[in-house]
C-alpha cells in the first residue's frame, strides 16, 4: 500500500522518515531514496513491513506543506495566531 511520508532528517547514512500522520517513524538507507531528496520533502512510499520497496518525491504535497509553513510564519510575524494550531 502506498503511503505519504515526509523526510524528517538524515542521521549518517540513514534517513528518518515520518510515515502517514507521523504514526510511524522508519529509518531507511539514504541510497534507497530518490536523488535530490532533502529534509522536509514529501514522498509517496511503499513498504513491506519496515522495508522500503519504493519511494518517489511528491511535489504537490511538498508545495502544500511549504505553503502551510510560510503562512504560519507570516501570521506569527504579524502577531496573529489561531487556537488549535
Amino acid at each position: 500500500m502506498k503511503e505519504k511520508a515526509s523526510l524528517d532528517r538524515f542521521e549518517g547514512e540513514y534517513a528518518v522518515i515520518l510515515v502517514g500522520n507521523a504514526n510511524r517513524v522508519v529509518n531507511v538507507l539514504r541510497s534507497q531514496l530518490p536523488k535530490g531528496v532533502k529534509e522536509g520533502i514529501w514522498l509517496v512510499v511503499e513498504f513491506v513491513g519496515d522495508n522500503l520497496t519504493s519511494a518517489e518525491i511528491d511535489p504537490e504535497e511538498t508545495e502544500r506543506a511549504r505553503k502551510r509553513i510560510m503562512d504560519k510564519l507570516e501570521r506569527l510575524r504579524k502577531g496573529e495566531h489561531r487556537s488549535g494550531e
